[in-house]
């Protein structure tokens, strides 16, 4: 399976609301008319932080920045990784249905072959944008599995001079991969033009997935469904269940 990458138009949401909407995207939305990888980038309503699935609250907790003592808007994703601060970031997804070629490979070539149309459109605008080989700690960030995001970059993650410039995290369902990606503006520069970046990040990423970019509105999911899911995460419940 191939077909045209299918761009969504931008919007902004909470975390949780933002949170729900890529997760619905896997799970709720192998429409037949729109059988390709579909993509979107969002913007943030509010200071936000979204953090991996197996992480525990109170690590995350500690790791949130007290300086500016603004309020935080803030949620456990789907996927993997550490805590993300979306307060700088350019934040996107994208989601890949079943049985599509970049679906089947390994989590690590995945996570490699987007990034590596990612950092191809960051050097499009003179960034000096690679791919890391092996794990880097920056200095002064915490030892251990936990982690901000941007203070280590793992294999593939993107670089640059100036330290890590994107991550990613992953999580796979009978339906498909959704990929959860953040740019750290500050990394890739002031200079950078982040809509002619979306527009290179997706061609790029749409000629090593086989096909073109096509704009398509956005999806319509069940009734109620998209509410009742961004409550949800929104609860306690989930957010403090590790």
């Amino acid at each position: 399976m191939t077909g045209d990458l299918g761009v969504l138009p931008v919007r902004t949401g909470g975390a949780a609301e933002n949170m729900a909407v890529d997760f619905l995207m896997l799970q709720r939305w192998p429409d037949s008319s729109l059988p390709g990888p579909r993509f979107r980038h969002y913007e943030w309503r509010a200071p936000a932080f979204t953090f991996g699935y197996s992480q525990k609250w109170e690590a995350v907790q500690a790791a949130l920045p007290t300086a500016d003592g603004a309020r935080r808007d803030i949620c456990r994703r789907a996927t993997g990784g550490g805590l993300v601060d979306h307060r700088e970031d350019w934040t996107y997804t994208v989601v890949i249905p079943r049985g599509h070629k970049l679906e089947e490979l390994r989590a690590s070539e995945s996570y490699r072959l987007i990034h590596e149309a990612l950092a191809g459109a960051l050097r499009a605008q003179g960034v000096p944008a690679a791919l890391a080989d092996a794990p880097t700690v920056e200095a002064g960030a915490p030892a251990g599995p936990f982690g901000v995001c941007f203070q280590r970059a793992e294999r593939y993650d993107v670089v640059g001079p100036s330290g890590k410039i994107a991550g990613a995290a992953q999580k796979r369902s009978k339906l498909g991969l959704l990929f959860q990606g953040s740019v750290w503006k500050p990394a890739a520069g002031a200079k950078v033009d982040w809509e002619r970046l979306s527009e290179d990040f997706t061609q790029i990423l749409a000629g090593e997935l086989g096909g073109g970019v096509k704009p398509i509105p956005f999806p319509e999911f069940r009734e109620g469904e998209l509410e009742a899911l961004t409550d949800q995460y929104s609860d306690p419940e989930w957010n403090e269940q590790r």
